[in-house]
């Protein structure tokens, strides 16, 4: 729709552009941009005008408030909370109370009546204020949004509370500390179209992971209804992450689907008094997911485009905070908000910072964790505004959720824990800017937690956040990367948790050289490959009870495991892309195997399970053959589908040349080739066999990686779960190290690439020497010992290089 209207106080979408922000305000002008530019890409823009930042100053001064608000504000103490209410509390009500001038109030209302000519009468009216949405500073949910505003009486008293709106308590203190006059900001206010998802979806999202600041993720959070119950954090939304590099190339790569609770939606007030009002969310409904792939996939793609258009206007990477919108009539997908993202894109990543707890307590609450620190402190319930004064600086802040009004006290906190919310919601938002660890979506931290009850609230665990009890003791470590130059031998890592594979992928590494699938199948998946694959058939109704909730919505059973471990793998492999990623495939014992859940009837018992059934012998064996299956077809999803041809798959346990051929007859079978589309399949040099026989291995396999804690369990005859022998048990040992120059000797006679994946060279220097005297290509370590034997091998090189 193009509207050629333009006057004083109102412009059309198509009438500004990002340069305009003085003018419109920042929400106001990237609409407008977007609108003007990004149309063209495919992306939707609901049409609508701004109402500029002359009408608010036309509107203060003709109702004298320029003058109120300077008398009131110069008493203002930020550190004073009832002085801060009242200041706030003043203005605002000085605001409401005025009326529009009558040129203003025509203006205004012959616009709306203009775009209601082309659309229903329902409209968004979203605040923009003059400084908001700058690169380092975040406005974000500081001015209000009203939605479903029909007719004049309605949009005019609408716009009355968003000029009142920049008077906030928040808004106010949010200001004071970034050192911002309260004067010279104006707010202009975007009329919109509405889109109706009441009846459909809504939500965020990002073009950064807002936890670690990985650059090449979207995050997008989901929910049903109109989407100021994201925003706000007064439901906990689904989450869906996907990896831009291989969408742009046309692959499909849904890293992770996380099922949000999504307890309410908010909805017109048809024949109500209000706009909108918020109704419960059918337990059907709050099972499914909120969004299906192809939506997820179709606003990442969107979320890329507009990064990319902001990052070349701006002439730098501009990640991008976006709102989004589903109609439930049309179908449509829409954009209705972006603004550059403020937090981890203020980050130079020249320190990295971690934090690590060094002993464990007792966990109290589990959520969503916001940040990768860790704090302690006593807990302080606060059920409403009415207690905010009762909070105390160094408390740990437990409630249900937060609004912008609790900034001030959120700035006290040493951590923040609230019973609902998203990634995206307020609490995060804030935690994130004041550098604090939050727990969100916990539930019911508010019952179990009680005042002054001391605990400590760890974030540094991954995807999952932990509020423990008692003041744990924890470290941190600050590591300048600077100027870390690279050794010749490659530093890999070992990976095994996924929701850990962002933050890990910062420490300088040249890839992954072990990635473990048993965490996965262990902590997401839980489930015996076999009992999916016979689902009907299992004779234990407990067993499938447990299996089906599990389960939930995958009518083909095996289709569960297969996407599950995808993700998974897929999370690693897109942290560390494009270095390479090898990924060893199931190593259970029968009697790990049997744990899981229905596994017991699929699993032999074994006396010594540690060289029975494992490894290559199961895969090719009829009892586990179709289990391996689904391992292979969900690593060609993750290759084919997802795009990771940085993925490389290991064989474990393989006992003889024999074996490894059986085995690729059956990833054959399903759709794994060597060689074909790139894929290197390499085995695990840890029975003598596999050193003795090295150069025919090499024949069949593209690389080897040495499992030091088998091979010297199997070259000394030691039983490494022996406390009675452990004594002997030493990778240092020159039976030991004889076997493992061989194995380099040969791998590198072959052609082959040779690695070791094991905590050996980072225990004791002189082995790690003796590795790279023997001219191994990589040692894969686990993630804490990384950058400590980084620097002992360059080192190392360097004197070897002087002899």
């Amino acid at each position: 729709m193009s509207i050629s209207t333009k006057t004083e106080f109102t412009l059309w979408f198509n009438e500004i552009g990002i340069d305009d922000i003085p003018i419109v305000g920042g929400k106001n002008a990237s609409l407008g941009e977007m609108y003007g530019e990004l149309q063209s890409e495919g992306i939707a823009v609901p049409n609508g005008f701004a109402i500029t930042a002359d009408a608010y100053r036309l509107f203060l001064h003709a109702a004298g408030l320029d003058r109120k608000l300077k008398e009131v504000l110069r008493d203002l103490d930020t550190s004073d909370i009832e002085n801060l209410r009242d200041c706030g509390s003043r203005i605002r009500h000085a605001i409401q109370s005025a009326s529009f001038p009558e040129r203003l109030e025509k203006e205004i209302c012959d616009a709306y009546d203009n775009l209601c000519r082309s659309h229903a009468p329902d409209v968004a009216v979203r605040s923009s204020a003059t400084a908001e949405d700058l690169p380092d500073a975040s406005f974000a949910g500081q001015q209000e949004t009203y939605l479903n505003v029909r007719g004049h009486g309605q949009l005019l008293d609408s716009c009355r509370r968003c000029f009142a709106s920049l008077f906030t308590d928040r808004a106010i203190s949010y200001r004071a500390d970034k050192g911002f006059d309260h004067t010279k900001i104006a707010l202009s206010i975007g009329v919109q179209q509405m889109v109706r998802s009441d009846l459909a979806t809504s939500g965020v999202m990002f073009s950064i992971d807002t936890e670690t600041g990985f650059k090449d993720a979207v995050l997008i959070n989901a929910a049903y209804g109109l989407g100021e119950n994201v925003v706000q954090g007064s439901i906990s939304p689904d989450e869906y992450y996907v990896f831009k590099p291989t969408l742009k190339r046309g692959f499909r790569p849904i890293l992770k689907k996380h099922l949000g609770t999504k307890e309410f939606k908010l909805v017109y007030d048809i024949g109500g008094s209000r706009m909108t009002r918020n109704i419960p969310v059918p337990p059907d409904d709050r099972a499914r997911f909120a969004l299906n792939e192809d939506e997820i996939l179709q606003l990442a793609r969107w979320a890329a485009v507009i990064e990319d258009h902001y990052s070349k206007k701006r002439g730098r990477p501009t990640p991008m905070d976006m709102e989004w919108a589903k109609d439930g009539i049309t179908g449509e997908l829409f954009i209705v908000q972006a603004r550059p993202e403020t937090v981890q894109s203020q980050r130079t990543g020249k320190i990295l910072e971690t934090f690590r707890l060094k002993e464990k307590g007792k966990r109290l609450v589990t959520g969503r964790s916001v940040g990768e620190r860790i704090a302690a402190g006593p807990v302080r319930v606060i059920k409403d505004a009415q207690q905010l004064e009762l909070f105390q600086e160094g408390e740990v802040l437990v409630t249900d959720k937060t609004d912008p009004d609790w900034e001030p006290i959120m700035k006290k906190a040493a951590a923040i824990v609230t019973n609902r919310g998203g990634r995206t919601c307020h609490a995060a938002i804030v935690s994130r800017e004041l550098g604090l660890p939050a727990i969100v979506g916990a539930a019911d931290a508010t019952e179990i937690l009680t005042n002054g009850k001391s605990v400590t609230v760890s974030c540094a665990e991954g995807d999952a956040g932990y509020v423990y009890d008692g003041q744990l003791d924890f470290e941190v470590q600050r590591v300048d990367l600077g100027d870390l130059a690279r050794p010749r031998t490659h530093i890999m890592m070992n990976v095994a948790n996924p929701d850990e594979a962002f933050r890990l992928a910062q420490i300088p590494n040249d890839g992954v050289g072990l990635a473990r699938m048993e965490f996965i199948i262990n902590n997401s998946i839980q489930i015996h490959p076999q009992a999916l694959l016979q689902f009907d058939e299992l004779e234990d109704p407990e067993a499938k009870q447990q299996i089906a909730k599990f389960t939930a919505g995958y009518e083909d059973k095996p289709q569960f495991f297969v996407d599950t471990l995808a993700a998974g793998v897929g999370q690693i492999a897109a942290a560390f892309y494009p270095n390479d990623v090898i990924v060893r495939m199931s190593d259970f014992k029968t009697n790990e195997y049997a744990n899981l859940l229905g596994g017991a009837p699929f699993e032999p018992h074994e006396e010594n399970p540690m060289i029975g059934f494992r490894g290559a012998s199961r895969y090719y064996d009829p009892r586990y053959r179709e289990a391996f299956g689904l391992e292979c077809i969900a690593m060609r999803k993750v290759r084919e589908e997802m795009g990771f041809t940085n993925v490389k798959l290991m064989i474990p346990f393989c006992r003889t040349v024999k074996e490894g051929r059986n085995v690729f007859e059956v990833m054959k079978q399903y759709g794994l080739t060597r060689g074909e589309n790139g894929l290197e399949v390499y085995v695990m040099c840890e029975l003598p066999s596999n050193v003795w026989c090295a150069a025919e291995f090499a024949e069949i396999f593209d690389g080897f990686s040495i499992g030091s804690n088998d091979l010297t369990q199997l070259t000394l005859g030691v039983d490494r779960e022996s406390e009675i022998v452990a004594h002997v048990f030493d990778e240092r040992n020159a039976a030991v190290t004889r076997a493992i120059a061989s194995a380099i000797q040969a791998a590198k006679q072959a052609g082959r690439k040779i690695g070791i994946c094991g905590q050996a060279p980072s225990d004791y220097p002189e082995f790690a020497q003796f590795l790279v005297e023997q001219g191994i290509d990589s040692i894969s370590l686990n993630p804490d010992a990384v950058l400590k034997t980084t620097l002992d091998i360059l080192k190392l090189e360097k004197d070897l290089a002087n002899v």
